[in-house]
C-alpha cells in the first residue's frame, strides 16, 4: 500500500463510502480504486485528485495534503544518479535491491536521517 492508498482508504472509511460507491460517483472502476489503494497503480492524475477532493468536499489544507501524499506515492521510483559520484549510484542500487528486506524500524531510522539532513541544507 502507498501513502496515498492509505489516505484514500481512510477518507472512504471516515465518510462511510465503499469503493463501488466512490468509483461510480467519480467515473472510474472499482478495480482502479482498489489498485490505487493497494499500490498497484502509479500516482493518480491531477484530474482524478480533483474529482476525489470534490467528491469528499475537502478543501485547502486537507486537499493540499491529499495532493502532496499522492505525488509522493508512486510505487515505481526512478532515481537519476547521472553525473553524481559513484557512491550515490551504489547507494541507490543497494536500496533498490534491499528495500523489501528492511524492517519498519530501519525505515523509520532512515526517514529520520533524511529529514535531519534536509533540515541542515
Amino acid at each position: 500500500m502507498t501513502p496515498f492508498g492509505e489516505a484514500l482508504r481512510e477518507l472512504r472509511r471516515r465518510k462511510g463510502v465503499s469503493q463501488q460507491q466512490m468509483a461510480a460517483a467519480i467515473g472510474v472502476t472499482p478495480s482502479y480504486l482498489s489498485a490505487l489503494e493497494h499500490g498497484k497503480r502509479g500516482k493518480p492524475s491531477f484530474d482524478f485528485l480533483q474529482r476525489v477532493a470534490g467528491y469528499f468536499n475537502i478543501i485547502w489544507d486537507e486537499a493540499d495534503d491529499l495532493f502532496r501524499v499522492a505525488y509522493a506515492s508512486d510505487p515505481r521510483v526512478v532515481v537519476d544518479t547521472a553525473g553524481l559520484p559513484p557512491e550515490y549510484t551504489a547507494l541507490a542500487n543497494r536500496l533498490a535491491k534491499q528495500i523489501r528486506t528492511l524492517s519498519p524500524d530501519m525505515i523509520e531510522q532512515l526517514m529520520k536521517l533524511l529529514e535531519n539532513a534536509q533540515i541542515r541544507d
